[in-house]
């Protein structure tokens, strides 16, 4: 799943980079810590182009008569997102792009206490994640959720599902502007694209904001010095050489 990401790439470079026309309303960034519910950065092709816009991160369904009629509607199983009365319809004519610089996930210890990891990718460039929008309400408030696949072997060993990346190459066909086959993209995202390491709990705060979110956190104090010298050196295509996930605790 995907309960909180981070997005840093200014709106300006974002606009560049998804070839997509800004609005003007757009969330303020840098956003360390996007929560469900918060607006959030959503691409989308819409009149013959590609359009830069903020949604409500939580998809409601037409029927719901609030925004709290029914569970919060965060993610999207791929699996059976064709399927769903909620999503069908999003999945056949809404599907958007989400972007974010990285995302967190918790591993559940068991005294209860629940350790973050941010997870982001190994080239220095932002990740886009599936997604799919919906208008509701009389004032056609926007809404949007992830779409999540079952984990690659990189995200397993914290969690059991990760949000569905899209690699470039992929954005017309999920976007609809390369015609049909979209479904042949939900699939877990290849491995070496993503690396993780644990951060401080702090972000298990919904109010906690900055930088150092996304900074490496290690238990021990002593370790933090070598542990920076070595994250410099790291080569980003094996970050286990640096920080080392732990066994499986699905939450």
């Amino acid at each position: 799943m995907c309960g909180r990401f981070a997005l840093t790439l200014p709106n300006d470079a974002m606009a560049h980079l998804f070839a997509a026309s800004p609005a003007n309303d757009l969330p303020v960034l840098p956003n360390y810590n996007i929560c469900p519910t918060n607006p959030v950065h959503v691409i989308k092709a819409e009149g013959g182009g590609r359009q830069l816009v903020a949604m409500r991160w939580g998809f409601l369904p037409q029927w719901y008569q609030s925004e709290t009629a029914g569970p919060l509607l965060i993610n999207a199983r791929a699996e059976t997102l064709a399927q769903k009365p909620a999503f069908a319809e999003a999945c056949r004519a809404r599907r958007c792009l989400i972007p974010a610089t990285g995302f967190y996930e918790w591993v559940k210890e068991s005294d209860g206490n629940r350790l973050p990891w941010y997870i982001h990718a190994t080239e220095p460039a932002p990740l886009a994640f599936a997604g799919i929008w919906q208008s509701w309400g009389g004032e056609a408030q926007k809404t949007c959720a992830i779409v999540t696949t079952a984990a690659n072997q990189t995200i397993s060993a914290i969690h059991h599902r990760m949000p569905l990346v899209l690699e470039p190459h992929h954005w017309p066909l999920w976007l609809g502007e390369a015609g049909k086959g979209a479904a042949a993209l939900m699939q877990p995202g290849r491995e070496g694209q993503l690396q993780m390491h644990r951060v401080a709990p702090q972000v298990n705060s919904n109010r906690a904001a900055g930088p150092e979110l996304i900074e490496p956190f290690f238990e021990d104090p002593s370790h933090a010095d070598a542990g920076a010298d070595a994250a410099q050196t790291q080569d980003s295509a094996s970050p286990a050489k640096t920080i080392r996930a732990p066994e499986p605790r699905l939450i």
